[in-house]
């Protein structure tokens, strides 16, 4: 059983370009379960992007024509929930795991990744929670501070998470976050008052992933970065 990780440090995608490598990522981590990739975790920022879940409710063309407007993409997918933004200053965490390294429990694995977040910021003084709604919660459980949507198959794990570092917020006030009522979303550069970027969490972020799930954590190569190139074209 490996718990190595391979860490992928994507950059800044369009959301297209982040589906598009997680299915290479995905692809090769099923295939290959004995291959020298059986888990990656990918780390991205997307520009401007509304997504939404299996759970489609009350955005169908119309509304995914207005949100257009404002200036940021939309696409509908296969990961778990309802609508939610993406964009500069969240960090994007998608770990492609295949679950039979680990425990082989999608519920574990969520709960896994909630501790991971829950964990970050413990770190950086900030007290999180879950509830009964997804994602991680602060202020009580009524700002959520990171999002959370996943897809498995054949317990290769898809999507993931993304935390509000210094996200413009003002882009979530055209949409009801994954569609829940009354609550609010918010950041950790709001709750702490400063400029908080996503190249100062992603080092505590990893140290929570590690941390959490057990893991070692290896920067992928270039022969692992080529090999995922040419799986892309």
């Amino acid at each position: 059983m490996s718990r190595v990780v391979h860490v992928l440090r994507a950059g800044r995608l369009t959301y297209q370009a982040g589906l598009d490598l997680q299915r290479a990522v995905s692809s090769t981590v099923a295939n290959s379960p004995n291959g020298p990739l059986r888990n990656v975790l990918i780390l991205t920022e997307h520009d401007p992007v509304y997504t939404v879940g299996i759970r489609t409710k009350a955005y169908g063309p119309e509304e995914e024509r207005r949100l257009k407007q404002l200036g940021a993409d939309f696409f509908r997918t296969n990961r778990g929930g309802l609508i939610t933004f993406h964009g500069p200053g969240q960090l994007v965490a998608y770990p492609v795991l295949n679950l039979k390294n680990f425990q082989p429990s999608v519920r574990w694995y969520v709960c896994h990744v909630e501790k991971t977040v829950i964990e970050l910021c413990r770190r950086f003084g900030i007290r999180a929670e879950t509830t009964q709604d997804t994602g991680v919660w602060v202020g009580g459980g009524e700002r959520k501070i990171c999002a959370i949507g996943i897809h498995a198959s054949r317990y290769v794990t898809t999507h993931g998470l993304a935390l509000n570092c210094d996200t413009e917020l003002d882009w979530f006030g055209h949409i009801v976050p994954c569609g829940i009522e009354g609550k609010g979303v918010t950041s950790l550069s709001r709750e702490l008052g400063r400029e908080v970027t996503v190249g100062e969490v992603t080092g505590t972020f990893l140290d929570s992933f590690r941390d959490t799930l057990e893991c070692d954590l290896e920067e992928m190569d270039e022969d692992g970065r080529l090999a995922l190139r040419n799986s892309l074209f």
